[in-house]
């Protein structure tokens, strides 16, 4: 089975205060329905109040990151049979948080 991220920016959700409460609500049933069908890894979003770093090899740390790199949103991680089954579910995520979502494949390793 191949592993998917599913994701959005954070920009890409434009909710009025009213809907907030009901897209969260309906997002969580669609990441219970992805549980209960045993296909659900990890989601969750990035903390946009907690600034990036980066870690070199030699251990320093600084505050410059890759350029282009910088992540908001929500991510969830399905681990599904097929990309169509992805989409499925991207799908689902799409309408239940009222933004379009981005799907990419992780790569295979043998030994994770």
């Amino acid at each position: 089975m191949t592993k998917y991220l599913i994701s959005f920016p954070s920009e890409a959700m434009v909710l009025t205060d009213e809907e907030f409460p009901i897209v969260s609500s309906e997002s969580h049933a669609v990441i219970e329905e992805a549980k209960a069908a045993g296909v659900y890894v990890f989601g969750g979003g990035i903390e946009e109040k907690a600034d990036p770093v980066l870690v070199s090899a030699d251990g320093s740390v600084s505050t410059e990151i890759y350029p282009g790199s910088e992540l908001r949103g929500g991510f969830t991680v399905l681990e599904l049979p097929t990309r169509e089954d992805a989409v499925e579910w991207a799908s689902k995520i799409a309408v239940a948080c009222r933004c379009s979502q981005e799907l990419r494949e992780f790569m295979y390793d043998p030994q994770s």
